[in-house]
């Protein structure tokens, strides 16, 4: 019994010490220093939904603002992009969901969705308005 109990608090000890030489912080990859910054996209009849461009990295968690002015009822789809992130939570008017995964949203009225995620996959995907073709209506996201 006393080789057990040895052993067992060798294994403890082996294991707290290797938690502690991670380099993430308490909360792991979802603490504060490995988050990026993401612009937002505005759902806007008529206007573009990002400015250029979207860069993000690998293992970083981000977190995306939508926000819909309410001039019309618009959706954003981006499977291949979602299928490239990990989501941890949508937040909608002060409600947290964690969905095991999305396909697309849709905004019926004026309101603001946030979206936490990890950025898993490389590769170039892009969000847009579905059925729309125009450059505006369409912002491309590459994960390096």
């Amino acid at each position: 019994m006393k080789t057990l109990t040895t052993w067992a608090l060798a294994a403890t000890l082996a294991l707290g010490g290797a938690a502690q030489a991670h380099e993430f912080g308490f909360a792991g990859i979802l603490s504060s220093s490995n988050k990026g910054e993401m612009p937002g996209i505005t759902l806007s009849v008529g206007k573009p939904l990002a400015e250029g461009p979207i860069t993000l990295k690998s293992g970083m968690v981000y977190e995306l603002e939508i926000e819909a002015d309410g001039t019309g009822e618009l959706a954003l789809e981006g499977p291949g992009f979602f299928r490239a992130i990990w989501v941890n939570e949508v937040v909608v008017n002060g409600l947290e969901i964690r969905p095991f995964g999305l396909e697309s949203l849709e905004f019926d009225e004026a309101g603001v969705m946030e979206i936490e995620f990890v950025a898993i996959k490389p590769g170039r995907f892009f969000l847009r308005i579905p059925g729309s073709d125009g450059e505006s209506q369409r912002v491309d996201i590459a994960i390096e």
